[in-house]
């Protein structure tokens, strides 16, 4: 059997893990030359033992569910914590027999022009690898029982068995891993086809077609030939493109082993015309009405480029019981702008600037997230459009769909979070938690928490996470770490109504004010959602949000908002309002508001009481405190019935008679004035005081449903 050599590396990065490095202490040449001798062949031995290994081993137990480290609190974790990482350049054995193999940088200058054939591809070559890198997978979990890993899919799917590998912070960064506060930014070891940043950046045509299905073979485990159908044409296309191979690798790798089940070329063009034609048609006017749009973009960690989300085709599986099957994003606290740095990098193709705290990497932040077991992730500042690009026309455009439809990304069970700043070690301060750039105070972070848990990250072994109570009533040692994580257990508290969204948001800020609208169009689940433009003015934002309201939300603004609004249309409040006036403490109330987004009228056709005397509520109380009044309306013989009533604001309502709208159960009623043309202007609320009073009201059939349009 002949094995594809792989290219080596004699750039100073690689050198690092290469033989050379441990024979600079000796000083005889015939020593030297021995132990050169020895290594080289300890390393043909080991490349030999992989291939039969591969080849021979059997297919594991059925799969049980994996545990978990504690490492982080707050993480979701059980069979959700995946595998670790591989690209084959280097190896060892642990304990177990099984081989480890190192993604080590790969310099794409190094190629040899002499490379085998394609066509006697059976497995890659390995070389040695540096002892401290391969000394922690010799407890690391193996996935290769986890269902919901790739290497298990990959190897149900193909009868392929992935090596582990690790991939580590030293080698992608130069970092030393003491020098790392976050264990898990430090290194990763699994069975995922991983590949280093090197290589990911090596272009196709350095490979050639050869080399490129060399790699391809030797990362995936399989054994392609430049004969199988249709593999020729779709390498030499990477190459025409000029892709690199990172990029080749994440568009072909879900595809990669379906030769003989179509055309790949045929399959990726169809995946593209279906995203281009479902974005084209997500944007009707200035309303998104496809609002589980997938993102436009991913971040494939395998490869460590941003693709397509078409390329992963998990737009086809965003709602199986599975939450792997859309990419598992990141929230993080935007420091200030001194603390942060612009990195150009290939992981976006140099699209435009990634803006990072200082001291951050995206290399180990892609260690961290693979270490908490995602293929895929979403992080804003190399998947969404930053400013400082070359194409800042296609921003803006691009932002009218993408910076509305980001809550479809986070509405998924578990998300991940940088609470101190993106892939910043976690660290508390006095004045964190009062500041405008706390992850807790900001307006964009109001729809990232996930909907099941939160994995807290850059978590440090003696950091506030781990800190204990020191008493029964839940305090911790200062004052500071017991606000911290009252935040912390505020998450899964959060309310998912109308007004209490609200009422969060009045706490929040933005850079751009108009976002703090933005912030709230995917928690509030509207039929649709309109596009996003910076310099639109609050008013105009938050009036065009509540007409892409659903109907029932709408009703609740109606039924349960004290005030009239003091915009063109009394029965919805102003952002203004919203923003600066009491809410209610809790809402829903079943009724429905219509929206006509041609005419721009709004009605309802829910209960209504034509005349109705209202007496009781026109003083005030002392603050929180329900005020009681009276309702009276005659019955159709002309004879007068009180009803208790409650007001539950302080809202003044005079005493006259009014027009009403209630619920479908009769016990939250709108007052306001009859005007010509059936319409209804709001004026207040009020409730009946208790389902006994709302009861007897309805026995007396004083109302009905007719149709009411809201001015």
């Amino acid at each position: 059997m002949r094995l594809c050599t792989l290219p080596s590396d004699t750039s100073s990065s690689s050198s690092l893990h290469s033989p050379e490095r441990y024979l600079d202490s000796f000083e005889m040449g015939n020593m030297l030359s021995s132990i050169v001798l020895l290594i080289r062949i300890k390393s043909i031995w080991k490349g030999l033992r992989l291939v039969f290994t591969t080849l021979q081993r059997p297919i594991d137990s059925p799969p049980s569910v994996a545990s978990v480290s504690d490492g982080n609190t707050n993480l979701i974790a059980p069979s959700e914590t995946v595998e670790e990482l591989q690209h084959p350049t280097g190896s060892d054995f642990s304990e177990d027999g099984e081989p480890v193999l190192e993604a080590t940088a790969d310099s794409s200058t190094t190629v040899r022009p002499e490379a085998p054939s394609a066509s006697s591809v059976a497995g890659p070559q390995i070389d040695p690898v540096d002892e401290e890198s391969n000394r922690h997978s010799d407890n690391v979990l193996d996935d290769i029982n986890d269902e919901k890993s790739f290497c298990y899919d990959y190897r149900k799917s193909w009868g392929i068995t992935l090596p582990k590998t690790t991939l580590s912070a030293f080698t992608e960064t130069g970092q030393t891993e003491s020098s790392i506060k976050v264990p898990m930014q430090r290194s990763y070891t699994g069975r995922e086809p991983v590949i280093s940043s090197s290589l990911a950046d090596t272009p196709c045509t350095t490979l050639g077609i050869e080399g490129l299905l060399c790699r391809l073979n030797a990362t995936l485990g399989t054994s392609y030939t430049l004969d199988t159908p249709s593999l020729s044409s779709l390498l030499d296309e990477c190459i025409v493109k000029n892709d690199d191979f990172g990029t080749a690798y994440a568009r072909l790798r879900t595809v990669w082993n379906t030769h003989a089940y179509g055309n790949i070329q045929d399959e990726l063009r169809r995946r593209e015309k279906e995203d281009k034609e479902r974005r084209q048609k997500a944007l009707a006017g200035n309303r998104i009405v496809d609002v589980h749009l997938p993102p436009r973009r991913v971040w494939d960690l395998y490869s460590n480029r941003v693709v397509p989300s078409w390329i992963t085709d998990a737009s086809s599986k965003q709602w199986s019981g599975d939450y792997r099957a859309k990419p598992l994003p990141i929230s993080h606290a935007w420091v200030n702008e001194k603390d942060q740095v612009d990195v150009w990098t290939s992981i976006n193709g140099k699209e435009w600037p990634a803006p990072i705290p200082k001291g951050s990497s995206l290399e180990r932040i892609r260690i961290e997230m693979l270490n908490l077991g995602a293929e895929y992730t979403w992080l804003d500042v190399l998947c969404l459009r930053q400013k400082g690009g070359p194409r800042e026309d296609l921003r803006a455009e691009e932002w009218k769909l993408d910076v509305p439809t980001i809550g479809g990304v986070y509405d998924i069970p578990a998300v991940v979070i940088y609470l101190s700043g993106l892939g910043q070690p976690l660290s508390l301060k006095d004045g964190d938690l009062d500041s405008d750039r706390c992850w807790f105070r900001r307006a964009w972070t109001l729809q990232e928490v996930g909907w099941r848990g939160r994995i807290i990250a850059g978590d440090i072994p003696d950091g506030p996470i781990h800190a204990r109570t020191i008493d029964e009533d839940g305090n911790y040692e200062t004052d500071l770490l017991t606000r911290f994580h009252e935040q912390i257990e505020s998450l899964e508290e959060s309310s998912l109504s109308l007004f209490g969204r609200l009422a969060d948001m009045q706490k929040r800020v933005s850079t751009n004010p108009v976002d703090r609208v933005a912030g709230l169009a995917f928690p509030l689940q509207p039929v649709t959602i309109p596009a996003y433009h910076e310099s639109e003015s609050l008013e105009d934002a938050w009036m065009a949000l509540v007409d892409a309201m659903s109907p029932a939300i709408r009703a609740d603004m109606l039924l349960m908002y004290p005030d009239a609004g003091l915009g063109c249309k009394k029965w919805k409040p102003m952002w203004m309002q919203i923003m600066t006036e009491p809410l209610p403490e809790y809402d829903y109330r079943p009724g429905s508001v219509q929206h006509d987004d041609e005419t721009g009228e709004d009605w309802c056709e829910e209960l209504c009481i034509e005349k109705g005397l209202v007496r009781g509520l026109d003083v005030g109380s002392a603050e929180g405190c329900d005020r009681c009044g009276e309702f009276v309306v005659e019955d159709t013989d002309g004879i007068a019935h009180t009803f208790k009533i409650r007001a539950a604001h302080q809202c003044l309502i005079p005493e006259d008679v009014y027009t009403l709208l209630g619920d479908s159960t009769g016990r939250a009623w709108a007052v306001g004035r009859r005007l010509p043309g059936q319409k209804f202007e709001k004026v207040s609320v009020f409730e009946m005081d208790g389902w006994e009073e709302a009861d007897r009201l309805g026995y007396l059939h004083v109302s009905s449903r007719s149709h009411n349009v809201l001015v």
